[in-house]
């Protein structure tokens, strides 16, 4: 069985990494290449790295920052936010990162994700979701609606045929961020995570909401998913990655260990 991944998420803006609540008040959480080192150090088994204003500002993407954490860290990372070109996806690999993630410019381009899948692979591609419910669903049967430009824009997609559609496609990957859950740290929005999940064959990372190790063990396990991204637990310190890999391991998920023997 293929291990569960844990990712830390660095939201940038303006170079510094912030940490929202449901998309909104930013607050300063550090320098993100000094996190991406300490994360790395502290055994997380990925990093991505949103820039959460640059679609909305039409803003270059941060190929500094991409490159800076490319010579300080030795796990995969993905960056995101402000991708609009072919071009873009290639600047931004050329900087060390491994992975590219597309939101807005996907759902207004999407054969712009097979052709990013035929130029440089579907494992380079990543189909980043801002999720948020439909206040139209009933309550047993929710459907959740697609969201652009950093949660501002709403699309009238549907979320589960939106992940159906981005793998036939050809991303690799799907992030599934509830805008609900987002910094909430009351735990991921379990019922989406499944729905989507369910319906794709392709990797889901759960994001937005985790709070405590015991969500992350419902997103991998009753939520489906095969990854999970934290993001304030890790920066304010909250969980260590150690201990929620801890908490997992002891539950029967299989988790990479934080540092191997030597």
């Amino acid at each position: 069985m293929l291990a569960k991944r844990i990712i830390c998420c660095l939201d940038v803006d303006r170079g510094r990494v912030v940490k929202c609540i449901k998309f909104l008040d930013p607050r300063d959480a550090g320098d993100p290449v000094e996190l991406a080192r300490r994360y790395n150090a502290e055994g997380v088994d990925e990093l991505t790295f949103y820039d959460i204003t640059a679609s909305h500002e039409a803003r270059s993407i941060m190929l500094e920052v991409a490159a800076r954490t490319a010579e300080e860290v030795f796990i995969p990372f993905t960056v995101g936010g402000g991708i609009r070109t072919i071009d873009d996806f290639r600047a931004v690999l050329k900087t060390g990162a491994d992975k590219v993630s597309i939101n807005t410019a996907a759902l207004k381009r999407p054969k712009m994700i097979t052709a990013a899948a035929e130029r440089f692979g579907s494992q380079c591609v990543v189909l980043s979701i801002d999720a948020k419910r439909r206040a139209d669903a009933a309550a047993d049967a929710p459907k959740w609606e697609c969201y652009t430009n950093g949660g501002r824009v709403p699309t009238d997609v549907d979320v589960v045929e939106w992940a159906q559609r981005g793998e036939e496609l050809g991303a690799g990957e799907i992030v599934l961020n509830s805008i609900d859950a987002d910094g909430t740290m009351a735990g991921y929005d379990i019922q989406l995570c499944r729905a989507v999940a369910d319906a794709v064959t392709i990797p889901v990372i759960a994001s937005g909401g985790a709070g405590k190790p015991e969500h992350l063990h419902r997103a991998l396990t009753e939520g489906h998913c095969e990854a999970a991204l934290v993001a304030s637990i890790a920066h304010y310190s909250a969980h260590p990655i150690a201990e929620i890999k801890s908490y997992l391991a002891e539950r029967g998920v299989p988790i990479r260990p934080t540092a191997f023997p030597p």
